[in-house]
């Protein structure tokens, strides 16, 4: 009996080859992205769900409030604050503390070579407590989890890493072999550990050196091991609450502890506050960042779950549409099925066998195109998602349980619709429109409507982002950008010796002719990370001690970047700090409304106290997303590592520039000869500030095209039928005089009428949520009138196109030969 259904069921299609091909498109649209985004949402969604007791593990944060206001997150703690924890407070069942390495570089001895094996910038590298391996378990290839960790210069390398090292010798023959890093830190393996079996995580570290290694060598002054009132985001404490505790517990026992051991100056208040971070929170959450520097957006895989619901949608409504618009040419079939004795539920069962073999097909079409999908977004698809990850279980889980939801919803009412049909009425020709028909008419109706909607929504959505997009590119950011390039010098943080290759590879950029200017300072006016102090200064009223981004700069910056000065005049070149330059909103925040009067204020850092030169008008140091802060330039070039290069016009010299970049990366070999040279445009930089949103108009691109591609099949299918229908109609209309004209308006204004409903619901919706959207800039853009006459004008003219393959064939055929049909 099953096997008579599916006969059925490809005759059916076979027969009506064109709406069975706008069907299985639509759904075969709609299950590639659902499959496409599955993928991605459910492997960003299985972070570091891997972990035994992972409910119960959290990352200690901290949340700092400074002078003005100002929060400052940080993913970090006080270095000494693990071993004060570990010791004096309760409900804790384990600590681990670590702390991430700077990338060195590491040397291997080689046997019988005076010359050892040689890797530069080494990732994945952490200080870890014997305590880590405790709390993250691994597979242990060689040595013991209980001592490994245990004394100084002692680490711990995973299965990959040691075969780097020392080939693939047996891994019992790896223990007690030398690892140097950046040649004065000595360590010896200890242990060998298998990689972490799911790519899923955030904990991509490769080398485990023993934390007891910085306070036994000289990097215990690098990074002030004994001082409670500095927060390094390296220092990261992990920690597993006793079951039964609860968070807010174990933050007061920090607050206490912190205020016990901290240095308490003049009485100043604790603005310093320690938090609970969810393992399942590192992932996610921007404010303290996660460990790899990869971190997935919710906001963005909700939007995606909604795009794959939309498109899964508009399937179903193409196929619900078509298939009740074409229940009349079924009516007989059904009348003699009911006559020889077929139920209702008999009948349902062959119409959701044909609905499940065509959305089977449909789900054979979307595997074979998932690759190229795959290859389309391969910009914003984590590298570790490739068409092998559809080759697992959970996968074709949800691939049949999609089919089977996409066959009830895509089948559920045409087959109630076709099983209602009476035998005796259909049997005798007297299936005429009424209430039922009605009915229908108005559910075919109102599923166009939603199509065209959620489409229009989408296509007013990314007018919208690239607008905004547009504006935060072109708008004017306070400084040049453009053939501006920049790269930092190498500095060793290990080492406290006087490095001065930076100067001499200075003077030699200088000399090369495509070189208009350069400058030795810090961060370029635009940038993702940010240096900030406390200063305080006396404005002659009062004091104010406020929160401030910190930049060295020499004279020769400020006309790289053609930063504007609006009073005074800029720092003069020096080796230490003498003197400051200040932005527009530090001085009205000081209360200086006019730029002049804050010349010569002193600003108070420590024991310091330096005037203020000059004030900068404002520029964007960050994107648009925020607002311009607080900002001040030192002329100090003692701890300058970053050159900042205005490279002349090639506009009538092509290839100029690659040939200057190489030019200068000779010079920087020179000097350092073991480093690689490596560089960025400025605009580029600006331009990355915006990924995420690019990321987002793409989707958008596709998301509306896909979904205008659906809507258009079932306006298409719906006027074949209905051009198909009204047959006579149209011809005896011609033979009473009708132009081809008034037959293709008569034949179309319905469905035009659906389209421009749908553009009154879509606009105010798409106005609200993009709206919202918009909210989260600073600066932005407006949503302009023409965002919304562009959609709904495409729109109709995309309609009228559409209708027209159609309605202008059936206008101008032979009216004789249709009245000869019927």
């Amino acid at each position: 009996m099953i096997r008579n259904y599916f006969k059925t069921a490809w005759r059916n299609f076979w027969k009506n080859k064109t709406f069975s091909f706008i069907n299985i498109a639509g759904l075969a649209i709609g299950i590639s992205a659902a499959l496409v985004i599955y993928l991605i949402v459910q492997f960003e969604f299985s972070y570091d769900t891997f972990w035994k007791d992972k409910s119960r593990v959290y990352r200690v944060v901290t949340d700092m409030t400074f002078p003005g206001g100002s929060v400052f997150k940080n993913s970090g703690v006080e270095i000494p604050l693990p071993v004060a924890a570990r010791n004096e407070m309760t409900g804790i069942e384990t600590f681990t503390h670590f702390i991430t390495a700077n990338d060195p570089k590491v040397t291997v001895p080689v046997a019988g070579s005076k010359s050892p094996a040689v890797f530069k910038h080494q990732k994945g590298i952490m200080y870890a407590d014997e305590f880590y391996f405790s709390m993250f378990q691994y597979n242990w290839l060689a040595g013991s989890p209980q001592a490994a960790l245990k004394d100084p210069s002692q680490v711990v390398l995973t299965e990959d890493r040691a075969k780097s090292y020392f080939g693939n010798i047996p891994f019992e023959n790896m223990i007690g072999r030398q690892i140097n890093y950046e040649d004065s830190i000595q360590t010896i393996v200890t242990g060998i550990v298998k990689q972490l079996p799911d790519k899923a995580t955030d904990f991509r570290f490769d080398e485990f050196i023993s934390i007891s290694t910085i306070f036994n060598t000289n990097l215990k002054n690098q990074y002030v091991v004994d001082e409670w009132n500095s927060v390094n985001s390296n220092s990261q404490l992990f920690i597993k609450l006793s079951p039964g505790t609860k968070p807010g517990e174990v933050q007061a026992q920090f607050a206490a502890l912190r205020n016990k051991y901290r240095s308490k100056e003049n009485n100043e208040k604790d603005d310093t506050k320690h938090l609970l971070q969810p393992l399942s929170d590192i992932h996610f959450n921007a404010d303290y960042g996660d460990l790899s520097h990869r971190r997935a957006h919710k906001p963005t895989l909700y939007g995606l779950m909604a795009v794959a619901v939309f498109l899964l949608l508009l399937g179903c409504i193409n196929f619900i549409n078509l298939t009740t618009a074409q229940s009349s040419q079924r009516a007989k079939e059904i009348g003699i099925r009911k006559t020889l004795g077929s139920s209702k539920a008999t009948l349902a069962l062959q119409f959701l066998s044909e609905i499940f073999l065509l959305t089977l097909i449909a789900t054979i079409v979307s595997i074979a195109v998932t690759p190229w999908l795959l290859k389309i977004f391969s910009d914003f698809i984590p590298p570790e998602i490739n068409f092998s990850s559809v080759n697992q279980p959970h996968v074709w889980i949800f691939l049949a349980l999609l089919v089977v939801v996409m066959t009830l919803i895509s089948g559920f009412y045409p087959s109630w619709i076709l099983t209602k049909f009476r035998p005796v009425t259909v049997l005798k020709n007297q299936l005429h429109p009424g209430a039922s028909q009605g009915r229908k008419a108005w559910l075919r109706k109102s599923l166009t409507v939603t199509q065209f909607v959620i489409a229009q929504f989408l296509v007013i959505a990314t007018l919208v982002v690239s607008k905004q997009i547009s504006y935060s590119l072109n708008k004017d950011l306070g400084y040049k950008k453009d053939a501006i390039v920049y790269f930092y010098t190498p500095h060793n943080f290990y080492s406290n010796k006087k490095d001065d290759r930076r100067f001499a590879l200075l003077e030699k950029i200088k000399s090369i002719p495509a070189v208009k200017e350069i400058s030795l300072g810090g961060e370029a006016p635009a940038h993702s990370g940010a240096v900030s102090s406390t200063f305080k200064i006396n404005t002659g009223k009062n004091e104010i001690e406020l929160m401030v981004e910190t930049i060295n700069a020499d004279p020769a910056y400020f006309d790289i970047y053609g930063l504007k000065l609006l009073s005074g005049k800029f720092p003069d070149k020096s080796d230490t700090a003498k003197e400051y330059i200040i932005n527009e909103t530090y001085a009205k925040a000081l209360g200086f409304s006019n730029p002049a009067d804050a010349i010569g204020k002193f600003v108070n850092r420590g024991s310091f106290s330096l005037p203020i030169v000059g004030v900068l008008k404002d520029f964007h140091t960050k994107s648009t997303h925020s607002k311009i802060g607080p900002l001040i330039y030192s002329s100090s070039d003692r701890n300058s590592y970053m050159m900042h290069i205005a490279l002349a016009s090639q506009e009538n010299s092509p290839g100029l520039w690659k040939k200057t970049l190489g030019l200068i990366e000779k010079e920087y070999k020179k000097l350092y000869p073991d480093d690689e040279f490596q560089y960025n445009f400025f605009d580029e930089t600006i331009a990355a500030f915006y990924k995420k949103e690019q990321d987002v108009k793409s989707l958008l691109n596709w998301s509306a095209g896909l979904c205008i591609f659906i809507s258009c099949l079932g306006l298409l299918g719906l006027v074949i039928y209905t051009t198909n229908t009204r047959v006579k109609e149209i011809g005896i209309r011609k033979v009473l005089g009708a132009s081809v004209t008034q037959i293709v308006t008569l034949l179309s204004k319905d469905l035009i009428s659906l389209v421009m409903v749908a553009f009154l619901i879509a606009a105010p919706l798409s106005w609200l949520a993009m709206n919202k959207w918009l909210q989260d800039f600073a600066y932005r853009t407006n949503i302009s009138w023409w965002v919304f006459a562009a959609c709904g004008i495409s729109m109709l003219v995309l309609a009228f196109f559409i209708l027209g393959i159609r309605t202008v064939k059936a206008a101008m055929a032979n009216p004789v030969k249709s009245l000869r049909t019927e």
